[in-house]
Formats: C-alpha cells, structure tokens, sequence
C-alpha cells in the first residue's frame, strides 16, 4: 500500500517541486515562475536572475514547456519555448558518484539578449539588446566534487548586439566559442563592427580564468567611451577586461 501510494504521489508530483531543486543547482540565476502540470509534463516561466539577495530578474518571453522521462540511467528531457526553439532540446540528466552530468543533444536556438539584464551587475548596467544564436555540438557538462568537465562545443553569436550606454546602435556582431577537453577554453572574438572585442580563458576546477580587450574604431571612440569604462579597466583608448 505504502509503495502504492507513494508512486502514485510521484506520478502526479506538481511541477513546482522542480523549482527549489533548479534555483538551488544554478545559484539562484535559473528561476521557474508560475510552474503549471506535474514534474514529468510541465511549464513555466523560465527567468534569468542575479541570484542571492539580488532584486534583478527578466522572464523569456513565452513559457518553457519540458516533459522527463526515466531512463535506466539518469533522465531525459524535451525542453522547448515558443520565442527561442524550432524543436525541442533533448537534455540527458545523469547522476554520477559526487556529481552530476549533462548531455545536451545538438542544437541551434535563438534567445533575447536583454534577458541578460536579469543577471545583475555588470549586465543590469549594460542592458544589451540583440539577439544571441546559441550552437552545441556533442556538448556536455559534468560536475563532480566541485570540479568542471566539458566535452564538445558551443558556439554563442550575438548578432547586432547594442547597449543603453552607447547611442551607436548596433555596435556589433560577436562570437564566444567554448571548446571542451582536458582544459577546456573560451574564445571571444569580434565578427565585424565599431566596437572591437577580443580575448580567450580557460576554465581550472569549476573557475573561469578569462582575459580579453575591448577597443572602439576611432571615430566612434566618443559613442562608446561610457561602455568602455564599464565593461573593463579603462588603459587610454582601450579597456582590459579580466574574469577570475
């Protein structure tokens, strides 16, 4: 009776017991607002938040739908959102001992970059809007013991990217390459625009080590001296930009 009654439970388990779980894994940066249907067959609004003790927080533009399915060996999601996926994006979910592993099935999905903004600083200040062309190819994530694994590739492009600190609009088009194996790297580079973007990281244990420069074309120094005395360190026309 006792197995019974909790299967059936789980069944039917609302699909906001996958909120606390969710906010928690990701820092308080991934939020499910308003969850609807159960764990196995749901959707709610997906926000993008600054996590602990921050008040920013920006929605996607139309709710995410997932559905779960057990597998002997982890879980398998579908998830889709009407703004951003032509299909949905197969997700496998796989417990490992002191961690956990992710293996998101090769995909290509369009987002706002104003949800950034949600994030906080320095990306409440920034406010950027464009849109962001998200590629993986064979990518995984594995967390175990505090340490980051990456496999495969993920190619992010943000198309026609502008900001409330600069009246040139748009400033430019870039590109983040993020490449895995035993030391997996990060990649910016510029594809074409006024504002000039460069520079390449690592990731050690769960850490992004990440060192880049942002200049602009020297007539539009003007239109973007306020962006580039936010996003860096400000060395005569240029900024350093430094993460971890």
């Amino acid at each position: 009776m006792a197995v019974g009654v909790a299967a059936a439970m789980l069944q039917f388990a609302p699909a906001r017991w996958l909120a606390g779980p969710l906010e928690r894994a990701t820092g308080g940066h991934l939020v499910l607002s308003e969850p609807r249907g159960t764990i196995w067959n749901g959707s709610a609004q997906l926000m993008l938040a600054g996590g602990a003790g921050s008040t920013d927080a920006v929605a996607l533009p139309t709710r995410v739908d997932w559905r779960l399915s057990p597998r002997w060996d982890g879980l398998l999601a579908q998830v889709e959102s009407a703004c951003c996926t032509s299909r949905p994006i197969a997700v496998r979910i796989r417990p490992r001992w002191g961690g956990t592993r992710l293996a998101v099935g090769d995909s290509r999905t369009q987002w706002p970059a104003s949800m950034l903004a949600g994030l906080g600083t320095p990306w409440n200040t920034l406010q950027f809007d464009g849109a962001l062309d998200l590629k993986t190819e064979e990518l995984s994530v594995e967390w175990v013991q505090g340490r980051l694994a990456i496999a495969g590739r993920a190619d992010l492009t943000a198309q026609r990217l502008s900001s409330r600190l600069s009246t040139l609009r748009p400033m430019g088009s870039y590109r983040i390459t993020v490449l895995g194996g035993a030391t997996p790297t990060l990649q910016l580079a510029t594809l074409e625009g006024s504002l000039q973007l460069a520079g390449s990281g690592q990731w050690v244990g769960s850490r992004l080590h990440f060192s880049g420069v942002a200049s602009a074309a020297p007539e539009r120094e003007s239109a973007l001296s306020n962006l580039l005395n936010i996003i860096g360190r400000r060395s005569g026309p240029r900024s350093i930009i430094t993460i971890g």
